[in-house]
């Protein structure tokens, strides 16, 4: 097991962990405005990562017994592991990639800034910027209020907000929505083969399929329209699925209920997801915890 020790520097800590979130390629995960609504590569972590005990004690040859408890550290792109060891019970974090081990002190050096400042504004895109011409429809193609939805055909997510799309199209024949294929291939690996495929038989029930986990015929036709929406979604600050857009381009990260999407279009806010009390989060994330380790070290554990 290599070891690399530093000193107890907060500021240096906090540039390695940093560093090893970068390197785990974590970083989809934690976008700006990501978090905002559940979706792939948002939300909670625990839909896209995961650390098992045998996991950890193969990591740290340990064993299983002596690994108590696992779960997500404050810090975005670690694990917070508790274990006992002759009869000494400490905490350890390690990095999604699983190739890392931090132990020692974190400080958080400020309170969030998305606390501090309280709720931000929706990011707004420039809607005449997204090619529709491939884009999947659900609804009436002379809608007058259509919603584009970045689509990944392997997220649960997206399979959750297939229903709510037709619901509302079923209640609201004036909105339609207008589906980009955008599959996250660092989470879902054969998604973009399947989003080719859909793509080019332009069908909303073999995107249905894919979202139940059901099998999707080989592309039949070469086109390069998945790759160029990913670069337009990376152009556009969208790094998560799904990603609706309203039509005055405010981007909604997640899925919501159909009565949510209604409310949303109108620029109401959505029920299923209550006002935070701002001043409470940023006291508490404005506490710093101390600990009686005096030394921070990382350690490669493959």
């Amino acid at each position: 097991m290599k070891k690399i020790t530093h000193s107890n520097s907060p500021i240096l800590l906090i540039f390695l962990v940093v560093q090893l979130v970068l390197t785990a390629g974590a970083v989809q995960a934690f976008q700006p405005g990501a978090g905002s609504g559940a979706g792939c590569a948002a939300g909670e972590c625990r839909d896209c990562h995961s650390l098992e005990r045998k996991e950890v004690a193969t990591l740290l040859k340990a064993k299983e017994a002596d690994i108590l408890s696992i779960g997500l550290s404050e810090v975005p792109g670690l694990w917070e592991v508790e274990m006992s060891q002759n009869g000494k019970t400490f905490p350890l974090l390690i990095d999604f990639s699983k190739e890392f081990l931090v132990q020692g002190q974190i400080f958080r050096l400020k309170p969030p800034s998305d606390a501090k400042k309280g709720p931000q504004p929706a990011k707004v895109v420039d809607v005449s910027k997204i090619p529709l011409d491939d884009a999947l429809l659900i609804g009436r193609a002379d809608a007058t209020r259509k919603i584009i939805v970045f689509d990944d055909p392997e997220c649960q997510f997206c399979s959750a907000l297939q229903p709510e799309m037709q619901a509302t199209v079923k209640a609201h024949p004036e909105v339609a929505f207008l589906i980009k294929l955008f599959p996250l291939t660092k989470i879902h690996p054969s998604a973009y083969e399947k989003a080719r495929a859909i793509v080019c038989a332009k069908s909303v029930a073999m995107l249905e399929d894919s979202l139940a986990g059901k099998p999707v015929p080989a592309p039949k036709c070469d086109t390069d329209q998945v790759k160029r929406t990913l670069e337009l979604g990376k152009s556009l600050g969208i790094f998560s699925t799904p990603t609706m857009i309203m039509p005055d381009g405010r981007v909604v990260p997640g899925s919501k209920a159909a009565d949510d999407i209604f409310r949303v279009l109108n620029g109401e806010e959505p029920k299923g997801e209550p006002k935070k009390d701002v001043k409470a989060e940023v006291k508490k994330d404005a506490k710093v915890e101390t600990k009686t380790e005096t030394k921070t070290e990382v350690k490669k554990v493959k």
